[in-house]
């Protein structure tokens, strides 16, 4: 069963959160200031916050940014994975993916069914890793955030988590760049 083990040390985890939308700005952004919020409340520390326009180029660009930075180990990013023509965040990000997260969208999917029913069908919630980041693309509800959070990322990014968390495999995200790189040199 799930527990915390309180013999282990809390590690703070270093995120960046985006909010994909063209209408929206730091002072009206709920979805991304719940997730700060969430995000500092447990501990860890909030390295960036950026708002951008569904904008398959502008969202690629500066998640690729973060993604390069060794300062940022998780990116989370809220709005545009609905259907409607402007929701591309999954379609900007997915390609960035060294290996997809399938079971994010699974777990979301059914915590989001026991809250709003088949309406969570509405969402292209996603998630992987990009080289030695974890990234997650959540809807643009603070409640959707708050329930990724809540059932998800609160655990997974608490390293006294058990029987396993994100933060302990961390150092060895990037195992096969580093090994693809030692054998081509």
């Amino acid at each position: 069963m799930a527990r915390i083990d309180e013999s282990r040390p809390f590690i703070p985890v270093r995120i960046a959160i985006l909010t994909v939308s063209d209408t929206r700005t730091l002072a009206d952004d709920r979805s991304g200031q719940t997730l700060e919020d969430l995000v500092r409340t447990a501990g860890h520390e909030v390295i960036e916050r950026a708002i951008v326009p569904d904008d398959v180029d502008e969202i690629r660009m500066i998640v690729s940014t973060w993604i390069s930075e060794e300062r940022i180990d998780v990116v989370i990013t809220t709005g545009g994975t609905g259907f409607t023509g402007r929701d591309v965040t999954p379609d900007a990000l997915e390609p960035l993916f060294d290996k997809r997260m399938d079971g994010f969208s699974a777990v979301f999917h059914r915590l989001s069914y026991d809250k709003i029913g088949t309406s969570t069908i509405q969402s292209r919630a996603t998630a992987g890793v990009a080289g030695r980041t974890f990234v997650f693309c959540l809807p643009g509800s603070p409640g959707a955030c708050r329930d990724a959070w809540d059932g998800i990322l609160a655990a997974q990014l608490d390293y006294r988590h058990r029987p396993c968390n994100f933060v302990e495999i961390m150092p060895r995200l990037d195992e096969h760049l580093k090994r693809g790189k030692l054998q081509g040199a």
